[in-house]
């Protein structure tokens, strides 16, 4: 097992574009780290520099404190994991298992000790001598593991192993992924575009857009304090809320009604004019089913719901209003950046199960004030941050490099 440390990685193709640009990350030995983001954010490429098979532009690539960079694939001693799985078809589960140890000239007798204690692992005894065509699709992931196990490298590299998996699968294949990761304490970088999967699995994890990283924090962190309107919009289903804001005083102004929240996270946003306020579905409820305790009218406000869906434990309500120019336009910006996510100006409310609000109705909604994030519409910061508890998040320059990217990329494709 070794320590992965990425120093200001840069990767720059013919045209001279930075697909991956100024990213320094260090993974510790051990850690499940997972980089994530929409198409085209770069966190394929940098897997693949990790494990030698794109060359670095500039920066450093340290594995076990051994600079990497000019050393081709087979000298990292590190064990990939693809999306396709790439098993040989003609050779059985025991074979695909055994192939880099017999690639690396071991004896049978120590061929057969890993393959077994990988098989065991893994939970393929009794399907050593099938071939990959006649496995299920979480049957051949644990094959291509199981071969990665036997190397004893001194990491994994996951590209997006599970996306060929149906729903069901991917659930149970991620905590097999996880129990297997702690259970080996191997060093791990595991890349999706599935913000689910990097909730559920890393340790850290490493958002990136448009090949620069916008925050680097554990999922709490992530979740509970995001950097900027990117990460808040990517991290979360359903997505966060985005509503037009102004704050007077302790109060913030929505667009149906006012609310008040807690002095020092409020004091940061103030004189700032027109901003965006985060809410996320679950820190709203129907005021007739919260504790009297927490209602005031500081707490609450009314609201035509517009749709509702309920799902037994609980229900979606949806509220639609109205976004001046200056918001419709970051959130229209935001759905590109998001690979198509829809961000459309309505409010999408998580309710208990017990509540009775229906379509139609003009509810009483309560909200959690303290959780409210507030977030500037020209750089897209949040502006309530609680930066102690929110990893790393790089500086301005690397915002402002990030949305002179995005600008570059859109111009090409127009």
């Amino acid at each position: 097992m070794a320590a992965i440390e990425m120093k200001n990685i840069v990767k720059r193709y013919g045209d001279g574009f930075p697909a991956v640009n100024d990213i320094s990350i260090d993974v510790a030995d051990g850690e499940f780290l997972i980089l994530v983001g929409p198409s085209g954010c770069g966190k394929s490429t940098l897997l693949r520099m990790i494990v030698g098979l794109e060359d670095i532009t500039d920066g450093d690539m340290m594995i076990g404190g051994k600079r990497v960079n000019d050393l081709a694939p087979r000298d990292r001693n590190l064990a990939m994991v693809f999306q396709n799985y790439a098993l040989y078809p003609h050779l059985t589960v025991y074979e695909n298992i055994a192939f880099p140890l017999r690639l690396a000239g071991a004896s049978d007798s120590e061929v057969d000790e890993k393959v077994r204690e990988a098989s065991k692992t893994l939970d393929l005894d009794e399907h050593l001598d099938r071939k990959p065509g006649n496995l299920s699709g979480g049957q051949r992931q644990r094959v291509a593991m199981g071969r990665a196990i036997v190397r004893e490298a001194e990491a994994f590299l996951f590209d997006e192993p599970l996306s060929n998996l149906d729903a069901k699968l991917r659930g149970q294949m991620r905590t097999e992924i996880s129990r297997l990761q702690k259970r080996l304490g191997i060093t791990t970088v595991y890349v999706t575009h599935d913000q689910t999967e990097a909730m559920t699995l890393g340790d850290r994890v490493a958002v990136l857009k448009r090949g620069i990283l916008q925050q680097l924090a554990s999922p709490r962190e992530l979740y509970e304090n995001p950097a900027n309107l990117f990460v808040a919009g990517f991290i979360g289903s359903p997505p966060m809320n985005f509503v037009p804001a102004k704050v007077d005083g302790d109060y913030v102004e929505l667009p149906f009604g006012k609310v008040r929240m807690p002095s020092d996270k409020i004091a940061t946003a103030q004189g700032k004019g027109l901003l965006i306020a985060g809410i996320r579905p679950e820190h709203f409820e129907d005021a007739s089913v919260v504790d009297s305790d927490k209602l005031t009218d500081e707490t609450t406000f009314d609201a035509q719901v517009d749709v509702v869906e309920w799902l037994g434990n609980e229900a979606y309500a949806y509220v639609p209003f109205e976004a001046p120019p200056e918001v419709q336009e970051q959130l229209t910006q935001l759905e590109k950046d998001l690979d198509g996510e829809s961000m459309r100006t309505q409010l999408v409310i998580s309710l208990d199960g017990a509540s009775r609000i229906s379509e139609g109705d003009t509810a009483t909604i309560w909200v959690d004030a303290r959780k409210i994030h507030l977030f500037d519409p020209a750089t897209g910061d949040n502006l309530t941050l609680d930066a102690e508890h929110a990893g790393i998040v790089p500086g301005a320059e690397a915002a402002a490099r990030a949305e002179e990217v995005g600008k570059e990329q859109d111009a090409v494709q127009s």
